[in-house]
């Protein structure tokens, strides 16, 4: 009869578990190793035809860093939940507005957050700096809400540093309610926003050392703890140095990545891949379509020759109207960039255009849009800069016209003879 019983219990607590619904914020509750070296799936087909990756997430994009061009994008523009990849924004907001040496005491709502965690308890001492550590690290939804009633005073009032935020950056599609990225109605972002939020945030220098740290020592109360990234490709692909990890059962998996080879630098994000293989199976697919397909095309290069050309061919028929007579000094304004990764087989397509009026009347002041000069690839404006007089153009005065005058008056009395 006992033993019925006992049995009887084990049963009831396992269908519970089964029944209850987990909201579980990153990958330390999963078990499941992936290879990454196994994982890696060529890109290179035998043919010379360059073909797309497919790939088993929601959501992708890469962008380039150095631009915030996108190279490839599937939704990227849809709203999604994105998980603790949130944590993003919290880190950067903290390093940008908080002494990273101070001591933190931790509250007994920051103890008690569930879902991956540093492991505080209440009344524990840590500075900040180690929280944004246990924060990117290991992905501690504990760590994010001691930050947020840290720096925000609460969970709310830190949402609205973070939505202020990306009003600042211009991000459109983004909301946040929660530190962490624990489910909630009104926390999306999109795959291209979270690329450019992520851009903003590795060009701070602290942000990029955080997030590219493979292991590290935390102290709590003074005894040390030691965390490991829960980034699977930090330290084992080419050129990988970040930058987070995802997952709750509303996004599924999510992971942003930053790139670098050679001189092309990116960044890929995945939202929603259905496993954490399939998540790290799509991010290495796309970081070596762009790496293997795409070359820097040297923009600024291009377009000096093109109109080092055109002026020589042009110059001499464009009329300044009533202007004195002068030599004419045209330029480019600064490029947006100088650089941009083009798939090979597109930079053929590559074309460059001025548009420039011929007749212009004078006066024009020095260093004025009077032409633009436009890079396009397959009919799409990649590219807009303006064409500059780097001299003033003068406008003839009545001093200019009774200078004339006089000056040709033999001649005009000479042709009355």
């Amino acid at each position: 009869m006992k033993k019925k019983f006992i049995i009887s219990i084990c049963l009831f607590i396992l269908i519970t578990i089964q029944l209850t619904p987990i909201s579980i914020c990153d990958d330390i509750e999963d078990n499941e190793i992936v290879d990454v070296n196994t994982d890696i799936i060529s890109t290179n087909s035998k043919s010379s035809e360059i073909k797309i990756p497919e790939t088993n997430s929601r959501a992708c994009v890469v962008i380039d860093r150095n631009t915030n061009t996108i190279l490839y994008g599937k939704k990227e523009n849809e709203k999604r939940k994105m998980a603790s990849t949130t944590k993003i924004m919290t880190a950067i907001i903290i390093i940008e507005n908080c002494n990273l040496d101070n001591t933190v005491e931790v509250s007994k709502k920051a103890a008690g957050t569930g879902g991956s965690r540093l492991g505080l308890k209440t009344g524990d001492k840590i500075t900040v700096r180690d929280l944004l550590y246990g924060l990117m690290l290991c992905s501690g939804n504990d760590a994010a809400v001691c930050l947020a009633e840290y720096a925000g005073e609460s969970i709310e009032g830190f949402a609205d540093l973070m939505n202020q935020k990306a009003t600042d950056l211009n991000l459109k599609s983004t909301h946040f309610e929660t530190p962490h990225g624990l489910d909630a109605p009104e926390h999306y972002t999109t795959a291209y926003e979270l690329a450019l939020l992520s851009n903003y945030a590795l060009k701070n220098q602290v942000f990029s050392q955080i997030v590219g740290t493979k292991n590290y020592t935390v102290s709590i109360n003074g005894t040390p703890k030691e965390l490991k990234n829960t980034n699977e490709l930090l330290g084992e692909l080419n050129g990988i140095y970040g930058i987070k990890t995802g997952f709750t059962n509303g996004a599924n998996r999510c992971l942003v990545t930053a790139c670098k080879r050679g001189d092309i630098d990116i960044i890929c994000v995945v939202l929603g891949a259905d496993t954490k293989k399939f998540r790290t199976q799509d991010s290495i697919k796309l970081i070596e379509y762009i790496f293997s397909n795409f070359k820097n095309v040297n923009l600024n290069e291009l377009i000096t020759k093109e109109f080092e050309s055109w002026k020589e061919s042009n110059i001499n028929d464009i009329v300044f109207n009533k202007s004195v007579p002068q030599k004419i000094e045209l330029d480019i304004d600064d490029l947006e960039y100088n650089q941009l990764p083009i798939r090979k087989d597109f930079i053929e397509n590559l074309s460059i255009s001025i548009d420039f009026e011929q007749n212009i009347d004078a006066p024009i002041p020095s260093n004025s849009e009077i032409g633009k000069i436009k890079v396009e690839l397959d009919n799409n404006i990649i590219l807009i800069s303006s064409i500059v007089n780097t001299n003033t153009i003068k406008k003839k005065s009545a001093f200019f016209y009774l200078g004339y005058f006089f000056k040709n008056l033999p001649y005009i009395m000479q042709s009355e003879l």
